[in-house]
């Protein structure tokens, strides 16, 4: 089958519809989980006080989570009925990169349940959620940042770089920067100097991996143009690694101080703002180029695509990175930086929303490469 039924309904009824329906459902999927998850972390930690907002991520972390739970059921069934499918997408360059993304939603709702889940479920509820959520995404994240580049290197056949290819290197930088909220958790010595130095280590592999990729795409840009435009999004995933480290950073700086020697703590709270303050400066750039593309893309007849979830988890990572620069630096430009660009992510965050439960009813999303929907409505273009 195809095509998704255009009634939801079939699906909740009919076993055979159901597991037809996710036949083309890929990994990019967990984007969504990703860019749920975010607004509910970076609002939570916001350095200006809105009354009601904490409540309101924490419903909105409540969502992510059953987000989580449906795509992980879904994709289940995915590779339980259409194992042929699945392979087909661990085999396709364009595909193949969102594994990575598996393990950042793993790794966001898990952070999620620390910082706002707590107010609803406790402190041993979150604290256990997390620490199940942290050790599986780490695990996952740490497998696809070596097997999809082992793929790409040894099976995928492309005609350039992507943006998306920073998907698998960048996990464990997430890993990096919500491993700390774990921390006050453990006991003293040992295992919390083992669990700071761990993420400072993947700090280290994402970062460096970032370094050696991030070059490929800009040289694909200048050199073969624009993004075809379903993918010109795809653009603001540079944004995730250089807003995620920022964050690691600070977070670091949080912690470092009764946890390792007063030196290396000291060390840590100079390299939050050293290295932070010109990482974000470049994200600014990143961003002012990317979102100039995207406009341009958009004058082209750039439609929805499910790229456009980019919009929202990396912009996420530059919120929670501008706020940890706001506390260390104290400069109130940084607090502005923070709440604009929080903004904008729950904007991003909305539309995508709505376009993607849109292309669900209508059965578009779910649909087979070059198929639309059922209806005779139009359709708008979708990249796996």
């Amino acid at each position: 089958m195809a095509t998704l039924a255009p009634s939801l309904p079939a699906l909740a009824t009919t076993p055979g519809v159901r597991a037809a329906a996710v036949r083309h459902l890929g990994p990019n999927w967990y984007a969504s989980v990703m860019g749920t998850a975010i607004v509910a972390n970076a609002g939570a930690t916001l350095p200006v006080h809105v009354p009601g907002l904490r409540t309101v991520c924490t419903a909105v972390w409540v969502l992510s989570a059953a987000m989580l739970l449906t795509l992980l059921t879904a994709r289940a069934a995915h590779w339980i009925h259409h194992r042929d499918r699945a392979r087909e997408h661990l085999m396709d360059p364009a595909v193949a990169p969102f594994y990575g993304c598996l393990s950042m939603a793993l790794l966001a709702v898990g952070a999620g349940a620390l910082i706002v889940g707590r107010d609803w479920i406790g402190e041993p509820a979150a604290v256990a959620v997390d620490t199940v959520l942290f050790t599986a995404g780490t695990a996952i994240g740490l497998a696809a940042a070596v097997a999809i580049p082992y793929l790409m290197v040894v099976h995928h056949k492309t005609d350039g770089a992507s943006p998306v290819w920073l998907l698998p290197v960048v996990a464990p930088m997430v890993s990096a920067a919500v491993g700390p909220l774990l921390l006050p958790r453990l006991p003293a010595g040992q295992p919390q100097q083992t669990l700071l130095i761990a993420c400072y280590a993947m700090f280290g592999i994402s970062l460096l991996a970032t370094l050696v990729m991030l070059p490929l795409v800009f040289g694909r840009l200048v050199t073969a143009g624009p993004l075809p435009l379903a993918l010109t999004p795809a653009l603001f995933l540079v944004l995730g690694p250089l807003g995620q480290s920022t964050t690691a950073a600070n977070k670091f700086a949080d912690v470092a101080p009764g946890v390792l020697p007063t030196p290396y703590a000291h060390g840590f709270a100079a390299f939050a703002v050293l290295y932070g303050v010109p990482v974000m400066g470049f994200a600014l750039l990143w961003l002012a180029l990317a979102g100039a593309m995207v406009l341009r893309a958009r004058r082209r007849g750039m439609d929805f695509a499910m790229t456009w979830w980019a919009f929202t988890f990396p912009v996420g990572t530059c919120v929670t990175g501008a706020e940890g620069l706001a506390q260390h630096t104290g400069l109130a430009a940084y607090r502005w930086l923070a709440i604009v660009l929080y903004v904008f992510l729950v904007g991003a965050w909305l539309v995508a929303g709505f376009h993607t439960l849109r292309g669900l009813f209508s059965g578009a999303l779910l649909a087979a490469p070059g198929r639309g929907p059922a209806a005779p409505r139009p359709v708008t273009a979708r990249t796996r």
